[in-house]
């Protein structure tokens, strides 16, 4: 995942053109990350406002890329509590959100925004996978601070997107049912792989392409090209959980397939929904055997 970290651009400053400002800006974000790797992470995932976040995010992927912090582990990572984020939106029960045709207006901003509560979970999930699990292998660093400042990139654009169209993150109600599964899988880095990229992400493989096709028959074309981005680049996201599930699996001596099957029906038996993307799937890391498993335990 080292490319996903150097293809990121920094997230620019709309309130000016000017280039030199706007690098010292820059430079002021990456300064204030503190020098050890998850002290530094744990700024980014505390952080409220979703701007500051996103550059404080990308500040973080492009220092690590250069080898400018620490890993000192010196203390033990924080209890998991609510990660940083705005006041708005409203978190609600899922069954509270009202079903919006895709065919208005206003059922399309609120799909943009749906997906941008999704993006801007998914940094503070890809932050909260270095913080909490400590004294693994570099490449799963390189992994989720990637990944955290693709999904960061993936929220600047939702937002750019609802300005356009008059609107702000924030302006619709949202759920957390993201963050509640950080919350049950905290203490085990195998679990927080299983069931969190390879079953609540790896949902937006499934369901993505259709909004795609929606969206692009009503005219939205420009979110269309945001969500063909998105899509793209969470097969490789989703990828990431699978190859570090199997390497906890691998650490002992578990069988990825059997576990991944375990951990479904231990926490999300009934709640599973298909149809699924076996092409996009399997790509991600997926075998055969486990999406056979997954599709029996859909509820008819």
């Amino acid at each position: 995942m080292r490319l996903a970290i150097l293809r990121l651009n920094i997230v620019p400053d709309e309130t000016t053109n000017d280039s030199t400002t706007r690098g010292k800006q820059v430079n002021t974000i990456a300064d204030s990350l503190d020098a050890n790797l998850f002290s530094a992470v744990g700024q980014c995932l505390d952080c409220t406002d979703p701007q500051e976040k996103i550059a404080l995010t990308t500040a973080l992927a492009s220092r690590f890329a250069s080898g400018q912090f620490d890993f000192a582990d010196s203390s033990s990572p924080s209890p998991i509590a609510n990660p940083g984020r705005p006041s708005r939106p409203l978190l609600v029960d899922p069954r509270h959100l009202p079903q919006r045709k895709l065919g208005s207006s206003e059922g399309r901003v609120a799909l943009i925004h749906a997906v941008a509560h999704i993006e801007f979970n998914a940094i503070n999930l890809a932050l909260d996978a270095v913080y909490r699990f400590r004294g693994l292998p570099l490449e799963y660093y390189f992994d989720w601070i990637g990944i955290a400042a693709d999904e960061a990139r993936h929220f600047s654009l939702l937002s750019a997107r609802l300005a356009e169209l008059g609107y702000a993150y924030g302006d619709f109600d949202a759920h957390d049912g993201l963050w509640e599964m950080a919350v049950k899988t905290a203490g085990s880095c195998l679990a927080r792989m299983a069931l969190v990229p390879r079953v609540l992400e790896a949902r937006g493989l499934d369901v993505t392409p259709g909004m795609i096709m929606r969206l692009r028959a009503v005219g939205d074309l420009q979110t269309v090209a945001i969500l063909e981005v998105i899509l793209d680049e969470e097969v490789a996201h989703v990828a990431a959980g699978s190859r570090w599930f199997a390497w906890c699996c691998a650490q002992i001596g578990s069988d990825p397939a059997n576990t991944f099957d375990e951990l479904l029906a231990l926490h999300l038996r009934g709640s599973l929904r298909g149809p699924f993307n076996t092409e996009a799937r399997l790509r991600a890391g997926f075998s055969e055997l486990e999406l056979e498993r997954i599709a029996a335990m859909v509820p008819a």
